[in-house]
């Protein structure tokens, strides 16, 4: 076998998992993304409601679910996409993990993938499963380090990632410089804009203000409305691409369910309950990066989404490890976003306050406070 399939990265946690356990209360756990707000109650009452389903839904995505992705992004980014250049897809994770396949069906003279050193692990996952090469990407201080691509590899490239804000640092990229490089060398943007709405210096921006030419827009109601849980998204941008992926994904039987592309719709046509989660993981940042800091550990700026990007200048298992047992609190270790992150550890604010309020308490009280 020519490929072995790497464990997934939070398997390897349980043996923190079992120590955290051990507190009074339990573990707090802040080692994955997902959301524990409630989602708003007008997305779960048109969920409820969207009985009349019976019929395979559209891969591409009703034209109600259409729409409210485009008024959205009007709204919110003050770009104009037509319809046509959005599709829906089945939740980000999926779309980032099949993009390079589909890709390389598109042009096959092309057999790389580029995407930050330091980032989600997928975008590395994905091109190793369409069997292309993964080409990291250095980044610094929070950007892309565009001249340290070859010329080489840029004539291979199928696609550049670019996340920002980005997971698992916070930080915020210049989308404008990415898109601009990608342009002049012919290579594909797909910007994953998953935690634009909770970005903490300036507006939210969206690579699609910089043009839709040679550009991909991704973009989940997982983070944006708490709606994990639902799988649905979708990508918008370059027509001619666009339009290849939503047939290729078409043949392949992607689709969002029916009633979960009304219920989306909803919420992309609502700003107010946005804002109420920004304010909160706002609070928890600040909490959170208080209490560490107190401790001893360097936390990098947060220039968006909902981590702490935290060191304390040893391996990051080790100081997830040494977290567990000081607190309860688990945090994925930084070498699960690559090779040059294994001093750091990430920590969500996936947790209500109260319960992050617990460990800043613990820490308090903790050995590492001596």
């Amino acid at each position: 076998m020519s490929f072995v399939i790497p464990a997934y990265p939070f398997d390897r946690l349980e043996p923190i998992l079992a120590t955290a356990d051990r507190h009074d209360g339990g573990r707090i756990d802040c080692s994955i993304g997902t959301p524990c707000d409630a989602p708003p109650s007008l997305v779960l009452d048109a969920l409820a409601a969207a009985t009349s389903h019976r019929g395979y839904p559209k891969s591409v995505g009703s034209a109600t679910y259409r729409a409210a992705v485009a008024a959205y992004l009007a709204r919110r980014y003050a770009v104009q996409v037509p319809e046509s250049a959005i599709a829906a897809c089945v939740g980000t994770k999926e779309f980032v993990a099949s993009l390079p396949s589909y890709l390389r069906l598109r042009d096959e003279s092309r057999d790389t993938v580029l995407y930050p050193a330091t980032s989600y692990p997928t975008y590395e996952m994905g091109a190793r499963v369409a069997s292309l090469r993964a080409v990291a990407v250095p980044v610094v201080d929070g950007a892309l380090d565009l001249d340290a691509i070859s010329a080489d590899d840029a004539a291979r490239a199928l696609c550049l990632w670019v996340n920002s804000p980005s997971n698992p640092t916070g930080r915020v990229d210049d989308l404008s410089r990415v898109a601009t490089w990608g342009r002049h060398h012919g290579v594909l943007v797909a910007s994953d804009e998953c935690y634009s709405e909770f970005t903490w210096i300036g507006s939210p921006r969206s690579i699609l203000q910089e043009g839709s030419e040679g550009v991909l827009a991704v973009h989940s109601i997982s983070k944006r409305s708490n709606l994990a849980g639902v799988r649905a998204g979708f990508y918008a941008g370059d027509a001619e691409v666009v339009s290849f992926l939503a047939l290729a994904r078409q043949h392949a039987g992607l689709m969002v369910a029916g009633p979960v592309q009304e219920a989306v719709a909803v919420a992309y046509g609502d700003d107010a309950h946005v804002d109420a989660q920004r304010a909160r993981y706002h609070e928890r940042l600040d909490l959170m990066s208080a209490a560490l800091r107190d401790v001893g550990f360097s936390v990098d700026p947060c220039e968006g989404a909902f981590y702490l990007w935290v060191t304390e200048g040893r391996d990051g298992f080790d100081t997830a490890q040494r977290l567990a047992e000081a607190s309860g609190l688990v945090v994925s270790p930084g070498e699960f976003y690559g090779e040059r992150s294994d001093a750091y550890v990430r920590v969500a604010m996936v947790q209500p306050t109260a319960r992050l309020e617990i460990v800043a308490q613990r820490l308090r009280e903790s050995s590492l406070n001596r």
